[in-house]
């Protein structure tokens, strides 16, 4: 007999340990089968699961169980980053407590040290992926550093070089002068902050007395302007195009260009151009043939590119000199406050430079061509397909991919300085050596590059680099290209689009045929998780708290396209509630002796309860399977919620009670046996969600079973399963049984009240159906009698319409009619308030045009919530002002 109580705690161990160690999760064992792939985001190696990770695991998780039950060969391949910056910090920082620095062991002696740490603590996510129930081939784990994938990486850069489309250049890149490294965009964070518009005048050469104001929030850097840009058609600046203008400080004569990158709407429609220090003045700069002055060294100070007395002063030590310097000149116009966006460097915490230096740039605009048309052709479709369009902008508008980064972890590029630094890209130094020969004509001596290559490089080539490639092997055969990648909106052009181009260009196939953008996890109220809001959930806790299986169901139940999901502790308490009702359900079924039969058929019930719950189940598993199919997760947790809960625990278990109790042998036997069918499709069906739960309740639910319940076939029902006379007739029992209870909640009828029901203008059927259904009726909706009426209704009596028939209920002889309606008329003009108060609030366009989006969204939810409670009430109003 199952325990009273369901503990999510003492099962899910277990099983997860039986399904890895029996190879249940493993690819490879249906050869005859078509196959079903998808290689996991490779979370780093330094993470920790968060609510994010939970979300997109578990909906991969769902897809990987749904096709393996559907007899499909699945692959779910895992595998962690390398983390290249993230890593090397982690390790940094526990040298400091050392007293130790990377540069004292050197590069070779600290790479071992995170191979070490790797080794120690770098699986720690991996433990956290196997709680929350992941069911990826773990037995081809790979790692992004790991040999195969670097021999992967290796081939790819120096094809790609040796193709023209990597090369090395001086260009402006994302630098963070604390880590001394270039870094992605993903790496930047934009915060805003209160600074200042400092308008200075840079007097125009040879016409004394006269000048042009610009504005910058970046004084120190007018020390590299080389240029000042107006706009072609501001009639203000016109006869100055062609002019020089004279940079203060420095002297130097700088060309007045037209360029419409400037505004004329924007402060004085003039602006200072430092292509070595912006990256739209860069753009400028390549347009107008401008010369790039770098003025900052790579700890952001100044360099040997400023006069002497700037040299070696920290950025901001510099403006405030400029500042001074120009108001001592006259030539400060004004100053202002401006709220301004700055970039931040996500780890260091400083503010990001960009700065010209030598990096090594993948042409990523030739290879976003055939990355475009695969979409555009239908081949990788996007799901909500929304995305496209986020997609095409980013790829249409690509600009070179820096693939350096100035750090000791990682791929170290493939690439030799000779003595003169001409460079070599080759596969090994070995081949690197031999072309130096060739080019010097002798034997020379070769320096490796130091620069490491973006953790992005590596992870474009994950869908066939963990197959095996560039080898040949079986597995890149059959597994590629996969089926489907999940993953968040944020990471779609830098991961994404990237695989596509890899894939592509290295396979000549798309890596993936779908792609579903899963959308972010926030709190309850609709804001973002933050350390610095409180508002963080672990994901763990949770599932120490509540189990795996709930934590999976409320993340599907409100993985909606196209929204956040809001989770609440509350929400998860609410999907355990249903495990532990599914748990009862089950150890009821048990003290009733429905154990599964093997001989059972369900399309061969006699009995309309049964005919009915069989057909519901088809419905259910159709339903769910489309659902699923579409990738629209949470009406599957819907589906599944509603006839768990519903259709099968409240209404069908209530309605064989009577069966289990009765005389009847034969009906019995038959609803027993149907009624451990339906638990087992239950059972099948709500696996890939919560496979913990139903994995124990297949075990200990039939003896003797072929097989886990994770390998078991997912329910084929044929729609002839559906009998429309059982459904039309158990259907209309429930609709009356919950049209009377939702009378009796409304109007505040007493629990221990029993009051009549009389049915009026019912045809001959549903006569029939209440005379064969009475018992049922008057025991669940609690009533003293049912009957039919013709003539004059009873006084008190309030009216509800039911098909062709109206429900009569007398109920003033229960309740006091006047206090119920003053009841009502409080609760709805309660309601009409808040309604109002949130029509205002949502009409306030300082609101909705400055709130977050999430915000305003949850307030067009509550207010809804608010309209459909009052709606309900005002119509229970109507009832009762009808007697």
């Amino acid at each position: 007999m199952l325990d009273k109580t369901y503990n999510p705690a003492e099962i899910e161990e277990k099983h997860y340990r039986a399904w890895d160690e029996s190879g249940a999760f493993a690819c490879g064992t249906r050869p005859e089968a078509d196959t079903y792939t998808i290689v996991i985001p490779p979370p780093n190696v330094t993470g920790s699961l968060h609510m994010g990770h939970a979300l997109n695991n578990t909906l991969q998780d769902i897809m990987v169980r749904f096709h393996r039950m559907k007899g499909d060969d699945v692959l779910w391949q895992p595998g962690t980053d390398h983390a290249g910056i993230a890593t090397q910090m982690v390790v940094e920082r526990q040298m400091e407590k050392e007293g130790l620095t990377r540069h004292d062991l050197g590069r070779d002696r600290f790479i071992e040290r995170i191979w070490k740490w790797r080794g120690e603590s770098g699986g720690t996510i991996i433990g956290q992926l196997r709680r929350l129930g992941a069911s990826c081939d773990w037995s081809r784990e790979r790692f992004t550093m790991d040999e195969g994938l670097s021999r992967a990486v290796r081939k790819v850069f120096v094809e790609l070089y040796k193709q023209g489309l990597i090369y090395r250049d001086k260009r402006l890149v994302n630098w963070d002068p604390l880590l001394h490294t270039a870094i992605s965009d993903l790496e930047v964070e934009q915060r805003e902050v209160q600074g200042h518009m400092w308008y200075f005048k840079y007097p125009i050469q040879d016409e004394p007395g006269r000048f042009i104001t610009v504005g910058t929030t970046r004084p120190e850097t007018m020390l590299g302007d080389t240029a000042v840009a107006v706009h072609p058609d501001d009639e203000r600046y016109a006869d100055l195009v062609g002019k020089m203008a004279v940079l203060p400080i420095v002297d130097r004569p700088i060309p007045i260009v037209a360029d419409e990158y400037s505004d004329p709407e924007k402060g004085t429609g003039a602006v200072k151009i430092t292509p070595a220090h912006d990256f739209n003045d860069f753009e400028v700069g390549n347009r107008h043939d401008l010369e790039r002055i770098n003025v900052l060294d790579r700890d952001a100070r100044m360099n040997e590119n400023t006069p002497d007395h700037y040299r070696g002063l920290d950025r901001y030590e510099a403006r405030d000199v400029v500042v001074k310097e120009m108001e001592g000149l006259g030539l400060l116009e004004r100053v202002e406050d401006n709220a301004m966006m700055v970039p931040y460097g996500d780890r260091s915490g400083v503010v990001i430079e960009p700065w010209l230096t030598d990096q090594w740039f993948v042409d990523a605009a030739t290879l976003a061509k055939p990355a475009i048309e695969a979409v555009e052709q239908g081949r990788t479709r996007f799901v909500p397909r929304q995305w496209e369009k986020t997609y095409y902008e980013w790829m249409r508008n690509i600009q070179p991919w820096c693939v350096s980064r100035q750090i000791w972890w990682g791929h170290q590029i493939p690439a030799w300085f000779g003595p003169d630094d001409t460079f070599f890209v080759e596969e090994t130094e070995e081949e690197a050596l031999a072309a130096a020969e060739a080019h010097y004509g002798k034997a020379v001596e070769l320096r490796r590059e130091a620069d490491v290559l973006d953790t992005w490089f590596s992870s474009a080539l994950w869908p066939f680099s963990t197959l095996g490639w560039p080898d040949a092997t079986p597995e890149v055969a059959r597994y590629y290209p996969t089926d489907l990648l999940v993953t968040g909106f944020d990471i779609i052009f830098f991961w994404v689009a990237r695989m596509m181009m890899m894939g592509l260009h290295f396979m000549d196939e798309v890596p993936f045929h779908t792609v579903y953008i899963h959308a972010l996890v926030r709190d309850e109220k609709g804001q973002k998780m933050s350390k610095s809001k409180g508002n963080v959930m672990d994901p763990l806790d949770l599932i120490d708290k509540f189990g795996a299986d709930a934590l999976r169901f409320t993340l599907t139940a409100f993985a909606a396209q196209g929204r956040d999901v809001k989770m609440s502790e509350s929400r998860v308490e609410g999907y355990r509630n249903f495990c532990t009702k599914l748990w009862n359900a089950a150890r009821f079924c048990e003290m009733n002796e429905c154990a599964p039969d093997p001989t059972f058929d369900p399309a061969a019930c006699t009995r309309t309860l049964n005919k009915w719950i069989v057909g519901k189940a088809a419905e259910t598993a159709a339903a769910v399977e489309k659902a699923l199919q579409d990738y629209r997760f949470n009406e599957a947790a819907g589906a599944l919620y509603q006839f768990t809960w519903g259709t099968f625990c409240d209404w069908h278990l209530e309605f064989a009670k009577p069966v289990f109790g009765g005389d009847d042998a034969a009906a019995k036997a038959e609803t027993r046996a149907a009624t451990a069918w339906v638990l087992d499709q239950v059972l099948h069906l709500l696996h890939p969600i919560m496979p913990f739960l139903t994995e124990e309740l297949w075990e200990h639910m039939g003896s003797g079973r072929n097989s886990p319940l994770i390998l078991s076939a997912w329910p084929d029902l044929p729609a002839t399963l559906v009998d429309a006379g059982a459904e039309a007739e158990m259907d209309w029992v429930v609709r009356l049984i919950g049209q009377v209870r939702a009378v009796r909640s409304e109007m505040n009828v007493p629990a221990g009240a029993k009051i009549p029901l009389l049915l009026k203008g019912a045809s001959a059927d549903t006569a029939a159906r209440l005379e064969r259904h009475r018992d049922l009726v008057e025991r669940l909706a609690r009533l003293e009698s049912t009957g039919l009426v013709d003539g004059d209704l009873p006084a008190g009596a309030v009216q509800a319409v039911l098909d062709e028939a109206t429900v009569v209920l007398p109920i003033a002889e229960v309740i006091d009619i006047g206090a119920e309606k003053a009841r009502l008329e409080k609760e709805v003009a309660r309601l009409d308030g808040e309604v109002a108060k949130h029509d205002k609030k949502l009409a306030n366009a300082n609101f909705t045009d400055r709130a977050p989006p999430e915000v305003v969204e949850t307030e067009r939810e509550r207010r809804a919530e608010a309209a459909q409670a009052r709606d309900k009430l005002a119509e229970a109003l109507a009832r009762l002002a009808a007697i």
